[in-house]
């Protein structure tokens, strides 16, 4: 449930949130809350002003249709990697292409997809099924029923949004015999989650029908935050409405789900994960079967199971712990106990440290295989792969024979099986696939992706900016080889800083050809709130201590300027989300520093954005609006309420989606119309589809990322 968010820039430093000053009153924002109605009349009637507007500028320069074109060409072409899933002796995938705008759900057996020409069979063409139907349907995965695993849940999106319709769907008979089941499992449109219990059995956090639409009465089934927190079993041919509860959450959570975990010996454990916070959770084990007795995971509240190996519990930490009578375990730890012992009695049994991370490390994933454990772990930001496995009592490791200084890390992993997929990338390294046999520890590379651009002008620096308090916060410069270091060249900051998200090398060909090869400079910070250093570089950014993520952000852009690498007039930034809410504090405390920003799908209205779809379940990152302290804070960092009217600010780009229903478009609607009110130049564009990617498929992506870097272009490579 991570919120998906994206990055920005910036330039020189100032204490700006102690000279901001508050000019949007009560009544001015009252003014504007039309616009949060979704679909209202009103409303959309802005949105497409702006719209047209906006189109007509951007279309109309002439590097669009080159842009479009390059970015369409990447999007949907049929060189790209078919990254995949491993079921029962077939590799399943998802796919999209020209031919296929909403995709294909297909499968081939192993040893085809290892080739160059793998032979797909198709299980559903979801442009077919989109047209009879008469539905805007976007794919949002499956899961399939062990062991066999042909009978699935099918989460189909409206347009993008992260509510869902499941339906049943069989591959039993593949091909062009896999379909629907006739009377199977439907369940309606909903931020569900759902575990299949067995062939007949459903464990379903849902909206349960009417009884929630009174989100404060006895029999609301939704939180604050818009998510389930009441657990039913669904029989087969049972209506919703007669399901029977098993697990109750509160209100006040951020979610409750029901959740399956697999002991190695072949058991299914169900239970439940009551999420109170968005960083903190309790875990709830039933019986094997589903009923009888609940056991509570002994485990700290800021703490995530990672799966069952060798008959051990897998956590890895977020907050130190000293479970009662044993040794202290740090932050950013994974550890692991005896899952057998722990059931039979529902004692916490001795835990055992298996990986510690160095201050300069940090844990980035696990995966679970037959034979062993893989263990994501960056290193200054750059990430490598370890095998893990048990003799006897002690845990024993080895790295994988991956590329070194990008990124590596495992795509797919699966505990019933011995083949899993890894991935390398780096800024100018286009992506390979590689298998890994558990057994042998045998690596084979079996695609990769062409390169998009020609990488070699180019190379890659890693430098350090000194932050407002000494912290030292690292950043990534790709650049031509003959860099002038005087000023005068466009760069493009992205960054992120929040939720623990880490901002690691990747290649992206868009970037490559739209921005590199037209002679810009791309920089990634990675500043405080992601994850680049383990839980304690995104607890720094907390709350009432977030300050420090937009004076990193600030002090790299400071840095490049310093470096000569750029300059405020060449500079731009972008940001999504999270990192849309980085963009909109860059353009109120530094306006000054760029000449661009790039805003998309952002919260910036921080005095409500905890009573705007999701938003509550934020508050444990962003703070509550409804306490004194913090809401005081974040009147001094709501870059909506922080528009000075008497200030020069940068042309501004937002880009929202109306389908959003994770961060509200409202926030970008809000935003601009008070821009367009105090006569400040910027451009807006709201993707009608597109949920909060803001594109529904690869032909809104493309067009997307051609709007993006044309209003660069036109700001900092020519000036107009």
């Amino acid at each position: 449930m991570r919120l998906m968010l994206a990055g920005a820039m910036v330039l020189l430093a100032a204490c700006a949130s102690q000279e901001m000053t508050k000019v949007t009153t009560a009544i001015d924002r009252e003014k504007h809350l039309y616009l949060e109605e979704v679909e209202g009349v009103e409303a959309l009637a802005w949105v497409r002003s702006q719209n047209d507007r906006t189109l007509a500028i951007l279309e109309n320069d002439a590097r669009f249709k080159g842009y479009y074109e390059a970015a369409l060409g990447i999007a949907t072409s049929k060189e790209r990697i078919p990254y995949g899933s491993i079921r029962q002796g077939h590799v399943y995938n998802f796919w999209q292409d020209e031919a296929h705008e909403r995709g294909l759900w297909r499968r081939t057996t192993p040893a085809s997809y290892a080739s160059a020409a793998p032979e797909w069979e198709t299980l559903l063409d979801l442009d077919a099924l989109a047209k009879a139907e008469g539905a805007n349907w976007v794919y949002k995965g499956v899961s399939c029923l062990k062991p066999e695993q042909t009978r699935c849940l099918l989460s189909l999106s409206d347009g993008g949004k992260d509510a869902v319709r499941v339906r049943e769907y069989s591959i039993a008979e593949g091909g062009a015999k896999a379909g629907f089941v006739a009377g199977g499992f439907d369940i309606p449109e909903a931020k569900s989650s759902i575990a299949w219990q067995d062939k007949d059995t459903l464990l379903i956090a849902t909206d349960w029908g009417n009884e929630n639409k009174d989100l404060t009465g006895d029999k609301a089934t939704l939180t604050e935050s818009g998510y389930p927190f009441v657990i039913k079993r669904l029989k087969r041919g049972q209506a919703l409405r007669d399901a029977v509860e098993v697990f109750r959450g509160e209100r006040t959570d951020v979610a409750t789900s029901p959740v399956s975990l697999e002991d190695g010996a072949g058991n299914q454990w169900f239970g439940a994960v009551r999420a109170e916070t968005f960083y903190t959770s309790s875990w709830f084990i039933f019986s094997r079967a589903g009923e009888g007795r609940t056991l509570k995971l002994p485990i700290p509240a800021k703490s995530s199971p990672q799966g069952i190996f060798a008959d051990t519990l897998l956590l890895t930490l977020e907050e130190d712990w000293t479970p009662e009578g044993q040794g202290e375990f740090k932050a950013g730890d994974l550890v692991g106990f005896n899952w057998s012992g722990f059931v039979a009695d529902g004692n916490l049994p001795k835990v055992d440290l298996v990986f510690r991370p160095t201050p300069k490390q940090a844990l980035q994933g696990v995966g679970i295989t037959k034979n062993n454990v893989l263990v994501n772990i960056s290193d200054n930001v750059v990430v490598k792969v370890m095998a893990y496995r048990k003799d006897g009592a002690n845990w024993i490791s080895s790295e994988v024979k991956l590329p070194p200084n990008g990124s590596a890390g495992v795509i797919f992993s699966d505990s019933e099986e011995s083949t899993a997929f890894l991935g390398y990338e780096g800024y100018l390294s286009p992506d390979t696939l590689y298998t890994y046999d558990s057994t042998s520890g045998a690596v084979a590379a079996i695609k990769q992706l062409p390169a998009w651009f020609d990488a070699g002008p180019y190379k890659v620096d890693q430098y350090e900016a000194t932050s407002k308090d000494g912290t030292k916060v690292p950043y990534f410069v790709v650049h031509k080889t003959d860099i002038k270091l005087d000023g005068s060249n466009p760069a493009l900051v992205y960054g992120y800083g929040g939720f623990q998200v880490s901002q690691t090398p990747g290649y992206s060909g868009t970037v490559g050809k739209l921005w590199l090869e037209q002679g810009g400079v791309y920089v990634m910070a990675n500043i405080r709130g992601g994850g680049e250093f383990g839980p304690s570089w995104h607890q720094a950014g907390l709350k009432t201590k977030r300050q420090v993520v937009y004076d990193d952000f600030i002090a790299v852009a400071e840095d490049l300027v310093k470096r000569k690498i750029s300059s405020p007039k060449k500079l731009g930034a972008m940001g999504g989300s999270n990192g849309g809410l980085l963009m909109g504090v860059m353009y109120t405390q530094r306006p000054d520093l760029f000449n661009a920003i790039v805003c998309q799908v952002p919260l910036l209205d921080m005095l409500r954005y905890h009573m705007l779809l999701a938003g509550a379940s934020w508050m444990a990152e962003y703070g509550d609006p409804d306490v004194a302290e913090e809401r005081a804070f974040l009147e001094k960092l709501s870059p909506y309420h922080n528009v000075d009217p008497a200030r020069t600010y940068p042309e501004i780009y937002f880009e929202t989606s109306t389908k959003d229903d994770r961060v509200h478009p409202g926030h970008a609607r809000k935003m601009a119309k008070l821009l367009e009110e105090m006569g400040k130049p910027f451009l807006y564009y709201e993707n009608i589809d597109g949920g909060h990617s803001a594109a529904a498929n690869q032909r809104e992506a493309a067009r997307r990322s051609a709007l993006e870097f044309t209003y660069l272009a036109r700001k900092l490579m020519d000036g107009k």
